[in-house]
């Protein structure tokens, strides 16, 4: 890698800062992916699981786990990039995610929700020989004015 393509890089992603980058398809959160999930990370509060005591719960449904709410947008831009040609930058070997800056939770994700996300290029900057891009995150839900998460998340792309 020459520091010349990191730095051409680096000019064509900060163009493109306040850009939409991606959007993805609607996704349904099933009460079987919230049980799977369950079951991963041994999170079996009843508001995700017991179906009935959930119902009569503060939220009238059984709720997604925030983490599988986040873990979930990690996947939902990924797939739609895989349906598009997305951006191409010479010399690029992969990008890596790097974590994120800020997560908040302001809506839940009711059972049998459809989601989707959109992402909206916020930073790029080189650190440690890689560019490294924030892209805020929002996932929403169909029908529901408040988003349910909304996060910096950080990529970072090795040339």
């Amino acid at each position: 890698m020459s520091d010349e393509t990191l730095q051409t890089a680096l000019e064509v992603m900060t163009s493109r800062i306040g850009e939409q980058t991606s959007q993805s398809e609607w996704f349904e959160i099933t009460q079987e992916r919230i049980n799977d999930f369950a079951e991963v990370t041994m999170d079996h509060q009843w508001i995700h699981v017991d179906v009935e005591k959930a119902n009569a719960g503060p939220f009238g449904t059984p709720i997604a786990h925030g983490q599988l709410t986040l873990s979930i947008m990690g996947h939902l831009p990924r797939a739609a990039a895989a349906s598009n040609e997305g951006i191409k930058l010479e010399g690029q070997k992969l990008s890596i995610n790097y974590g994120f800056d800020r997560v908040r939770f302001p809506a839940p994700v009711p059972v049998g929700a459809m989601v989707r996300t959109t992402g909206t290029l916020r930073r790029a900057e080189i650190k440690g020989g890689m560019l490294e891009v924030m892209t805020e995150v929002v996932l929403e839900v169909q029908g529901q004015e408040k988003p349910s998460c909304v996060a910096e998340s950080l990529g970072r792309m090795v040339f």
